[in-house]
């Protein structure tokens, strides 16, 4: 689960700001009176109490962390790359590196095929996330009696490691990131072990039982991450639980090889997760005193439901308090108008990388959706060619949208690179018209 990053302001458009205007005003009134932990700062869970952007006198309690990389091997290099990221984001923020505890096998950024030895990148250009990340609990030390053992605070049942735990009290706030593969009701460890989502729930119910927190962020990175939580996390554990994709569908890496912004030749692997990139994208570039969890959530659900390479996910949230049943009946349908909008933008964006990638290859493609002309150049040669090409598209897949406009420079650039008509009738037609 690519809990910040890129600018997606250019989604937010027309029908969909009104929707999502509507969505905060009826969700500020539910925070006001329900959910309080909606409202809280990003910086309570990814800040210390006493880092570089936290009033100390503000807020009460320790902050603990736990990174969580499930899988081994370099083809998954990007799950120990987030988690790399996050713990950089975690230690800019002021918490001790006591209190920030990391699951992974660390055997990729000497792997044989990594081409810069010794560092591991989360983004094209990226900063070395690897260096300084402790090794808590590396190799066949990232087991699930481990991490089950850490979550608890239980050091007697510890088999290898540092020896590190979330050794928390009733006041002290937890945040725990999960990245890796995942499939209906479980998700992986590194040593071909499978957590199972009610054993994971009881050990939170444990957790909780022992008076060991105030409150606990989770955010979870993995295909079909909702079903870790869907149904089973009780309301009274006063924990926020935020997944990368619902119970049925998958989640879905980026920055990868062939991908736009296009990552280096050496590369042959995906350096980062959506889900994952997007919140901590996010978080480097906000303000987290003032950020709130819902805040987040929006962006990070819009930018993860749009910029993947084939298609989206949807990011769920599982809170503490339902709200009362009016404002959740409205709330409900602002979002299923929220989410008809996004899925009709996805749609309209797959079907363009989909064409751009038939009409002239896979990165000639990505060039063609992204290319843009020298100033005092006109936008296309032959207008004539551009009305053609978006009447062709329109016949076969339905009306382009105000959202679609947005392509309107990659017929453009259909036209510049001679695309002819009967070439966009056909891939339209095999695209939106399949026989």
């Amino acid at each position: 689960m690519k809990l910040l990053t890129v600018s997606i302001i250019h989604h937010i458009l027309g029908a969909l700001l009104f929707l999502v205007l509507l969505n905060s005003c009826i969700i500020a009134h539910q925070l006001e009176h329900h959910a309080p932990s909606l409202s809280a700062k990003i910086s309570k869970f990814l800040e210390s109490e006493t880092g570089p952007t936290v009033d100390p006198h503000r807020l009460e309690g320790t902050r603990w962390a736990l990174l969580v990389a499930g899988s081994r091997g370099y083809e998954n290099y990007r799950h120990q790359a987030d988690v790399c990221h996050a713990f950089q984001i975690l230690k800019k923020g002021g918490l001790r590196e006591e209190n920030v505890i990391v699951f992974m096998y660390d055997d990729i950024a000497f792997d044989v095929n990594n081409p810069r030895p010794g560092v591991i990148v989360n983004s094209p250009g990226g900063d070395n996330v690897y260096e300084g990340v402790p090794k808590d609990y590396t190799g066949r030390n990232s087991s699930i009696q481990n991490l089950f053992a850490v979550i608890l605070g239980n050091k007697s049942a510890l088999t290898g490691g540092s020896g590190k735990v979330l050794d928390s009290g009733p006041k002290d706030h937890i945040f725990i990131y999960y990245s890796d593969h995942g499939s209906p009701g479980t998700v992986a460890m590194p040593c071909d072990e499978y957590i199972y989502a009610d054993d994971l729930i009881n050990v939170l119910k444990k957790k909780n039982e022992a008076n060991a927190y105030e409150s606990m962020v989770f955010y979870l990175e993995a295909c079909e991450s909702g079903s870790m939580f869907d149904g089973l996390l009780p309301e009274t554990l006063n924990i926020y639980a935020s997944t990368a994709a619902n119970a049925t569908e998958d989640s879905y890496a980026t920055y990868c090889p062939d991908d736009y912004p296009y990552t280096p030749p050496a590369y042959d692997v995906c350096l980062g997760d959506v889900y994952s990139v997007s919140w901590m994208e996010d978080s480097e570039k906000h303000d987290l005193r003032s950020e709130t969890l819902e805040q987040q959530l929006q962006l990070v659900a819009r930018r993860t439901a749009i910029e993947s390479r084939d298609q989206g996910s949807h990011v769920m949230q599982y809170v503490l308090k339902s709200p009362e049943r009016k404002d959740s009946i409205r709330r409900v349908e602002a979002q299923k108008q929220l989410t008809s909008e996004i899925n009709s933008r996805m749609l309209v964006g797959n079907r363009m990388k989909q064409i751009s990638s038939s009409l002239a290859g896979v990165k000639s493609g990505i060039a063609i959706l992204h290319t843009v002309r020298p100033e005092g150049q006109p936008l296309v040669d032959d207008w004539r060619c551009l009305k053609t090409l978006v009447k062709t598209y329109e016949e076969h897949c339905g009306s382009l949208t105000r959202y679609g406009m947005k392509y309107m420079r990659a017929f453009a650039n259909m036209c510049n690179a001679g695309i002819m008509v009967e070439q966009m009738n056909k891939a339209a037609a095999g695209m939106c018209n399949p026989v």
